[in-house]
């Protein structure tokens, strides 16, 4: 709570209620921490001049660095003085910074914001109905978040391309050699067919013995 406000009971009452349910919500999935009422729990920043926002939302790994910061504000709560005591100096974190109004004073909010260079990343606004709140987005500014910035990486140097090689001269080809055509057979000659095909002659000898008879 801004040690400048003093709210009326009920309202004081509604604000924390509604800070322990966020606080419910977001513990899921960051390292969350609150503040509600006078306490101070988590401090954003060391020394006198930490500051202790309503919710403290941190990255839930070994570095738990700081992710968001949460303001709940009540009818009353949202004005000028307000806005340059706390949202200011919420806004200028290394953080998201969130800011919780009730529905009918969201105009009033963002008049507040643009008046004074109050840069908000996220505006939610809240509507009791009974007993359980209803949250509604009706601002968000992604540039208002000072994420830092991953390193730039230049990009490796470029080698200077290497020459070209020639192609080696190729060898002059030789025309190939025809292939030789295997020899025909030699067709067997007409004598040889004729000397099978006659009856052997009969030998000389033979002969002479019949002249003699």
């Amino acid at each position: 709570m801004s040690p400048i406000l003093v709210r009326p009971v009920r309202e004081q009452l509604e604000h924390d209620r509604l800070i322990r349910l966020l606080h419910a919500k977001f513990r899921r999935k960051y390292e969350a921490g609150m503040n509600p009422g006078n306490e101070q729990n988590v401090p954003v920043g060391v020394g006198p001049s930490a500051l202790y926002p309503d919710l403290v939302l941190m990255a839930p790994d070994r570095g738990h660095r700081l992710q968001t910061v949460i303001e709940v504000e009540t009818g009353e709560s949202v004005n000028h003085l307000e806005a340059l005591s706390q949202w200011a100096h919420f806004a200028r974190m290394k953080a998201a910074f969130h800011l919780y109004v009730p529905a009918n004073m969201v105009d009033v909010a963002r008049r507040l914001c643009e008046d004074n260079h109050i840069q908000v990343a996220e505006i939610w606004s809240y509507l009791l109905i009974g007993d359980e709140p209803r949250f509604t987005v009706v601002h968000r500014n992604r540039e208002a978040v000072a994420a830092p910035r991953p390193k730039a990486v230049s990009p490796p140097a470029a080698t200077p391309p290497s020459p070209a090689r020639k192609p080696a001269p190729s060898a002059a080809r030789k025309p190939a050699p025809r292939a030789v055509k295997p020899a025909k057979p030699l067709k067997p000659a007409k004598a040889v067919k004729a000397a099978k095909s006659a009856k052997p002659a009969k030998s000389k000898k033979a002969a002479k013995g019949k002249k003699r008879r």
